[in-house]
Formats: structure tokens, C-alpha cells, sequence
């Protein structure tokens, strides 16, 4: 298994001083962190390494051994196996600043913000055509939106009234075991603040809001492609306080029938008659906007490709165009009749020894191959 550089994990130069080192690991703890990635175990892998990496770089001593001999040389220094022993204290305190203070262990209380059990953004799919992508345009969005339950205040609990969590016994984290480690996780059913509904709020059936449908226009920038998100502000889940998540819109593509599009690039595939590849000559193929000519030199080969330059999509990040390739296809007849027979017949002929190359290529074959029985 190859092992990731710590330095790479957080993206970050050998160099690097500890504010720089901390800044770089609280960016990804934010990004990678469970809660913001449910159900995701590459997200949940990714969470696990950086932390790893981070409790050996903030630290003095183990980052110079780690300089020096890699991770060979923490064993024994509370570094072993791929996990990280002790010295949680700094790595608590950043997540209390990110998120709470359900991450600073037990001296630190638990989490008290957030009574509600549901996520502030809110994703939803919008399907595109190839050309709406590639230009831009104006979609209309259906979709719903969640609300606090006004009987429980998002509690999900009976009058709002909340209980001490049975599951984490009001500690707001549980413990798993992996291996020989033990890692502390958000309580799933308090969601970490300890407190959890006795009895299920009735106007909601516990779950703590209401679905709310809206429809509204947004404009779909040019340029954008498959797999990209787009973030409209205030427009997601609202919590109890009002305040408001946003909307992710997550883009999907249908691809062309004859356009295939790979990043800002644009592949043409354009098929062209023997006789044409022989003569060469121009022929006029289209483009995202209009036509353009292309110069068919004499004897051009099978699956040549022909770059122009600018002639592809307008990058979403302003970085210009990308370029249109043609990609030819020779083509042959599938059937000639009697007079094309002979007109083929006679142009071979007028060619001589030239248009039977295979003659002289196998001449020596076939002597050789004689002597391999003689």
C-alpha cells in the first residue's frame, strides 16, 4: 500500500510554519468532516488521515523524527499502525472553534447549539442539455425546502420538551472501536447536543420540520459541466433561529449525439470518402457556433486529428475557450457496381508495382519461411 506524504495530505509545503499547518488542517477538518459528508466512507478515510497528519506535524518532536526517518520512525513515540495515541488538547480546541464545543472533550461540555436534526444545505439535481451547458441559460428550479416545526422549535420533541439522550447518555459522542483504537463520534441520534425527544412531537411526527415546495429561476452560467455544483445563497434548509443554509445545484449533463466534449475541448468525428483522402482537398464541418473549413491533405491517415484552436467551450472560470479536434474516419464503399469495378481495376493497374506493396514485403517471408521445412 503506498503510503500518502503528511505534508500532501494537507496540502502544504515541508517548510511550512505551525499557523500555516493549522490554518491548511482546519480548511480540511471542515471540508471532510463526517457530519458535513453523511454515508460518504472516502470522505470518513480522508477525516482519519488529516487528522493523523496533523497530530504529528503540530507537534515539535514528532515532526522531526517524522522529517527525518517518515513514519518508520514514530514507533515507539506514540505513532503506530496508522492511527494517533494522546495529545488530542490542540485537536479539540480547533474543532470547538469550527464547530462547537462537542469536539473538546468531556472538560468542555457538550454541544448546545443545535437542537434540530437536519442539515442547513440542501442538493438537488438539474439536468441540462449539452447545448444549455455549453451556452448558458435560464432553468427553472422545483424543489423543497425544510422548515422548523413550529409546535417543537425543530426539536421533533413533544411540546419542545427534550430529554437526556439515551444513546450517548447525555454525553453527546459514542465510541467505536477499530482495531486496536478507539474514535469518539457524533451521538446519531442527538446529532451531539446530548439531548434527544422522550416523546415524538405530533404536528411534525418527530422529525422536527415541515417540506415547504418553492419554484424559482436561476441563471446557469456558460461554460459549466458535468459534475459541478452551483451554490445559491439562501435558499436552503432554515433553522429554528431563521437563519438559512444554501442550495447546491448539482449539474447533469446529457451528452450529444455527434459533439463529445471533454473538459473545455470539443471532439468532432468527421468521415471522409477514400477518393477524398487520396485527392485531399476541403471539406466544411461544423463547430459549437457555426462552420469552418477543414484542408484534407493527400494521404492523411485514419483517426488524424485536426486542432482549432479557440473553437471549443467557454471555460466557467474565465480562462478563455477550449478547442475544437476533428477527428476523421476513412470510409469505404460497401458495395460498387460493374463500371466502378473497372474504373477501380483500371487505376490499380495504372499504379504498377506500386499498388501491390504487399508483393515485395512478402517476397523474403516466404523464402525464409521455406527454409525453416527445407
Amino acid at each position: 500500500m503506498t503510503e500518502i506524504d503528511y505534508y500532501e495530505l494537507l496540502e502544504v509545503t515541508r517548510g511550512s510554519d505551525k499557523s500555516t499547518i493549522k490554518k491548511a488542517y482546519r480548511q480540511m477538518a471542515m471540508k471532510y468532516h463526517p457530519d458535513k459528508n453523511p454515508g460518504d466512507n472516502e470522505a470518513e478515510e480522508k477525516f482519519k488521515a488529516i487528522n493523523e497528519a496533523y497530530q504529528v506535524l503540530s507537534d515539535e518532536e514528532k515532526r522531526a523524527i517524522y522529517d527525518r526517518h517518515g513514519k518508520a520512525g514514530l514507533e515507539g513515540h506514540g505513532q503506530r499502525g496508522g492511527g494517533f495515541s494522546g495529545g488530542f488538547d490542540d485537536l479539540g480546541s480547533v474543532f470547538e472553534e469550527m464547530f462547537g464545543s462537542a469536539f473538546g472533550g468531556g472538560s468542555r461540555g457538550r454541544k448546545q447549539r443545535k437542537t434540530y436534526n437536519y442539515n442547513l444545505d440542501v442538493t438537488v439535481e438539474v439536468k441540462l442539455e449539452f447545448n444549455e451547458a455549453v451556452f448558458g441559460c435560464k432553468k427553472e428550479i422545483n424543489y423543497k425546502y425544510k422548515t422548523a416545526c413550529k409546535s417543537c422549535s425543530g426539536t421533533g420533541a413533544k411540546d419542545g420538551k427534550l430529554a437526556t439522550c439515551t444513546t450517548c447518555n447525555g454525553h453527546g459522542q459514542v465510541h467505536a472501536r477499530q482495531g486496536f483504537m478507539t474514535f469518539a463520534q457524533t451521538c446519531p441520534k442527538c446529532g451531539g447536543s446530548g439531548q434527544a425527544a422522550a416523546s415524538s412531537c405530533k404536528s411534525c411526527g418527530g422529525s422536527g420540520y415541515d417540506e415547504v415546495k418553492e419554484s424559482f429561476k436561476v441563471d446557469i452560467p456558460e461554460g459549466v459541466n458535468d459534475g459541478m455544483r452551483i451554490r445559491v445563497s439562501h435558499k436552503g434548509n432554515i433553522a429554528p433561529d431563521g437563519s438559512r443554509g444554501d442550495l447546491y445545484l448539482q449539474v447533469k449533463v446529457k451528452e450529444d449525439s455527434h459533439f463529445v466534449r471533454h473538459d473545455d475541448d470539443i471532439y468532432f468525428e468527421a468521415p471522409i470518402f477514400f477518393t477524398k483522402i487520396a485527392l485531399g482537398g476541403k471539406i466544411t464541418v461544423p463547430t459549437l457556433r457555426g462552420e469552418i473549413e477543414l484542408e484534407i491533405p493527400k494521404g492523411a491517415k485514419d483517426q488524424q486529428q485536426f486542432t482549432f484552436k479557440g473553437e471549443g467551450v467557454k471555460s466557467v472560470q474565465g480562462y478563455g475557450k477550449g478547442n475544437l479536434v476533428v477527428q476523421i474516419k476513412i470510409e469505404y464503399p460497401k458495395s460498387i457496381n460493374d463500371e466502378q469495378k473497372e474504373l477501380l481495376e483500371k487505376l490499380q493497374e495504372s499504379f504498377g508495382i506500386e499498388s501491390k506493396p504487399h508483393e515485395k514485403s512478402f517476397e523474403n517471408m516466404f523464402d525464409k519461411v521455406k527454409k525453416w521445412f527445407s
